[in-house]
Protein backbone atom coordinates (compact mmCIF):
# COMPACT_ATOMS: atom_id res chain seq x y z
CA UNK A 1 0.00 0.00 0.00
CA UNK A 2 1.35 3.41 -1.00
CA UNK A 3 1.84 5.95 1.75
CA UNK A 4 2.20 8.96 -0.57
CA UNK A 5 0.16 10.28 -3.45
CA UNK A 6 1.58 10.39 -6.95
CA UNK A 7 1.88 14.17 -6.66
CA UNK A 8 3.80 13.91 -3.39
CA UNK A 9 6.06 11.26 -4.87
CA UNK A 10 6.80 13.38 -7.94
CA UNK A 11 7.65 16.40 -5.78
CA UNK A 12 10.01 14.26 -3.69
CA UNK A 13 11.56 12.83 -6.88
CA UNK A 14 12.08 16.30 -8.37
CA UNK A 15 13.71 17.64 -5.23
CA UNK A 16 16.17 14.77 -5.09
CA UNK A 17 17.04 15.06 -8.77
CA UNK A 18 17.37 18.85 -8.68
CA UNK A 19 19.68 18.63 -5.67
CA UNK A 20 21.97 16.38 -7.72
CA UNK A 21 21.69 18.67 -10.72
CA UNK A 22 22.63 21.66 -8.55
CA UNK A 23 25.79 19.73 -7.64
CA UNK A 24 26.60 19.56 -11.36
CA UNK A 25 25.86 15.87 -11.87
CA UNK A 26 23.50 15.72 -14.87
CA UNK A 27 23.71 11.98 -15.39
CA UNK A 28 23.11 11.16 -11.72
CA UNK A 29 20.16 13.57 -11.64
CA UNK A 30 18.64 11.71 -14.59
CA UNK A 31 19.31 8.31 -13.05
CA UNK A 32 17.68 9.52 -9.83
CA UNK A 33 14.51 10.44 -11.76
CA UNK A 34 14.36 7.04 -13.45
CA UNK A 35 15.04 5.17 -10.23
CA UNK A 36 12.55 7.15 -8.18
CA UNK A 37 9.77 6.82 -10.77
CA UNK A 38 10.10 3.06 -10.33
CA UNK A 39 9.55 3.32 -6.57
CA UNK A 40 5.83 4.20 -6.66
CA UNK A 41 3.00 2.18 -8.17
CA UNK A 42 1.51 5.31 -9.70
CA UNK A 43 4.69 6.27 -11.57
CA UNK A 44 6.35 2.92 -12.17
CA UNK A 45 5.34 2.82 -15.87
CA UNK A 46 5.54 6.56 -16.48
CA UNK A 47 6.05 7.31 -20.22
CA UNK A 48 8.82 9.80 -19.42
CA UNK A 49 11.08 6.92 -18.45
CA UNK A 50 11.34 5.79 -22.06
CA UNK A 51 11.11 9.27 -23.57
CA UNK A 52 13.71 10.65 -21.17
CA UNK A 53 16.09 7.80 -21.96
CA UNK A 54 15.70 8.47 -25.68
CA UNK A 55 16.24 12.20 -25.13
CA UNK A 56 19.37 11.54 -23.07
CA UNK A 57 20.81 9.16 -25.65
CA UNK A 58 20.11 11.65 -28.45
CA UNK A 59 21.94 14.42 -26.57
CA UNK A 60 18.88 16.53 -25.79
CA UNK A 61 19.53 16.53 -22.04
CA UNK A 62 23.21 17.41 -22.12
CA UNK A 63 23.00 20.81 -20.40
CA UNK A 64 21.88 21.80 -16.92
CA UNK A 65 19.14 23.97 -18.42
CA UNK A 66 17.74 21.13 -20.54
CA UNK A 67 17.93 18.65 -17.66
CA UNK A 68 16.25 21.08 -15.26
CA UNK A 69 13.43 21.66 -17.74
CA UNK A 70 12.98 17.88 -18.11
CA UNK A 71 12.90 17.30 -14.34
CA UNK A 72 10.63 20.23 -13.55
CA UNK A 73 8.24 19.16 -16.31
CA UNK A 74 6.83 16.31 -14.24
Amino acid sequence: METTTVREHLEWMKKRALDLLDQGDLRQAFMSVISDLGKHDGTRDHPMIRLGTQMLEAGHLDTSIAMRKFIEGF
